[in-house]
Parts: structure tokens; C-alpha cells; sequence
């Protein structure tokens, strides 16, 4: 599922929550529910922002394997100017 950063500018705070591609959260009140956070001074219908990170794919794949992904193409890797040398 992607993570997203919300923003709230009533207190500044930035949270990263994990929610479907076609939800999106609006207020502290959601976006603190969403994290299982308190709200706490801040009022639960302050808005919220998505910040633009373009939200990211986390796959039981990629966790805890301590591996370095694979190379990107089959050469076994890139020059040192980081072009392939496809």
C-alpha cells in the first residue's frame, strides 16, 4: 500500500500515513485516525494537505531482506556515469 505525507498547517506537523491510491484525507481528525495518533490541541477539522512525494510503494518484497536490489538490466551493472550500458 503507499505511504503519503500530510501536512497541517494549523500546527505545522507532517505525518506519513498508508492508505489506497483512491482515498485521500482532508482534515487533522481523519489523518490522525488513519495514523493512530491524538489529535491533540489541534482541532479535528483543521485541513490537511498531501504533499507532493508522489507516495511510495512499499511490497512485503522489499522489507528485512538486507539484499541490495538487482542490477537493472542483465550486464550485471552500470558505468560509472550511471548510464546503462544497454
Amino acid at each position: 500500500m503507499p505511504t503519503y505525507d500530510y501536512r497541517c498547517d494549523a500546527n505545522g506537523q507532517v505525518v506519513e500515513v498508508s492508505h489506497r491510491m483512491s482515498e485521500s484525507l482532508s482534515t487533522w481528525g481523519e489523518l490522525c485516525a488513519q495514523a493512530r495518533i491524538s489529535c491533540g490541541d489541534t482541532p479535528e477539522d483543521a485541513p490537511v494537505y498531501r504533499m507532493a512525494n508522489g507516495g511510495n510503494l512499499i511490497s512485503s518484497n522489499s522489507l528485512g531482506s538486507g539484499m541490495a536490489p538487482a542490477p537493472a538490466c542483465g550486464t550485471g551493472g552500470c558505468c560509472p556515469s550511471g548510464m546503462c550500458g544497454l
